[in-house]
């Protein structure tokens, strides 16, 4: 009689041998290394918050070699980064569209260990959901006690700080959603594959959006952002070519919007989309996109998630009348 427990666990294994010289080691900060994911034959994905190096990359192979890499870019909306190195690679299987559904079987891979660095770990869950931005509620929708916050960070020097706030398991923003399992995410697994009962790679792990969960970056957003990267070496942020401050709202428009604040503009660069769109001194912005807007962070974060060039809604107060308009968002 074939013990059909015995099959799955070999086809799992098999599953695992298949990917695992795409998965790779990625030495860049000064405690456990994390994993990276061929992505060409010369390109390799993993996660921005660990690289927290410029130079003195090192890339720890499936067979035990160790070659250098050069950082090519990063986009901290995904948590992404991407190396180059002078080594024929092979490149992670990739799906062609996203067919993971909430209760499919998943495997994340790490390669962390320095000291036997072909050891490569293996951890399984299911995804629990395929989830995208959720909207920024006003005070009236989301309650006193909070709500969705976003996410905030800046760079200094060569380490990136971040938060993430969360509220019913959504994310202040990441471009093209994530996927979210149960898979253990075990340290230095960030940046390895997500993969799915196919043996095919559907994402990119990530802690780095905090709160203890475990995300993926899907493949097609990490395809976005790796094509902006080769070809501009960086990720354009979204311009509006103003200057603000957070400001209070007129009481009636507070009360008919539920909304304290909204901010001023105080300065508008010349032929900046702002300009453009027809904003004035004086107006008061009190959403972008159909989100609120409340103080400098909201702005920040909503123009870091639309990308450039796209025509969005604005809600001001000029005059002491609340009013709308559009703006295409500009390249910073």
């Amino acid at each position: 009689m074939t013990n059909k427990l015995q099959e799955f666990s070999d086809e799992m294994a098999d599953l695992v041998e298949g990917a695992a010289e795409s998965v790779l080691r990625v030495e860049a900060r000064r405690r456990l290394p994390a994993t990276g994911i061929a992505w060409s034959e010369n390109l390799i994905v993993t996660a921005h918050h660990v690289v927290e190096f410029d130079e003195d990359i090192g890339i720890g192979l499936a067979d035990g070699g160790r070659v250098s890499a050069e950082l090519v870019g990063r986009d901290p909306r995904r948590d992404l980064a991407l190396l180059r190195v002078e080594q024929a690679l092979r490149p992670a299987n990739r799906a062609e569209a996203q067919g993971l559904r909430a209760g499919n079987l998943v495997l994340a891979l790490g390669r962390p260990r320095t000291n036997i660095s072909a050891t490569l770990g293996v951890a399984t869950g299911v995804v629990s959901a395929e989830r995208r931005r959720k909207r920024m509620k006003r005070k009236s929708e989301r309650g006193k006690k909070g709500g969705m916050k976003q996410w905030k960070g800046e760079w200094k020097g060569r380490r990136w700080r971040k938060r993430l706030f969360w509220e019913g398991g959504g994310m202040g923003f990441a471009p093209g959603g994530f996927i979210r399992s149960d898979v253990l995410m075990y340290p230095g697994f960030s940046g390895g594959p997500l993969l799915g009962a196919d043996g095919v790679v559907y994402g990119m792990n990530t802690s780095g959006f905090g709160a203890g969960a475990s995300l993926a970056l899907p493949v097609a957003a990490i395809a976005e952002s790796v094509a902006a990267l080769l070809q501009d070496g960086k990720i354009a942020s979204g311009y509006l070519g103003v200057g603000v401050q957070a400001a209070a709202l007129p009481a009636p428009v507070a009360e008919e919007l539920d909304q304290e604040a909204g901010l001023l503009i105080v300065s508008i660069e010349p032929d900046s989309p702002a300009a453009q769109a027809g904003a004035l001194v004086g107006d008061i912005l009190t959403a972008l996109a159909d989100e609120a807007v409340e103080d400098i962070d909201d702005l920040q974060a909503l123009l870091a998630g639309i990308p450039v060039g796209s025509d969005v809604k604005t809600q001001f107060v000029r005059g002491g009348v609340l009013q709308e308009g559009s703006v295409r968002i500009g390249a910073n």
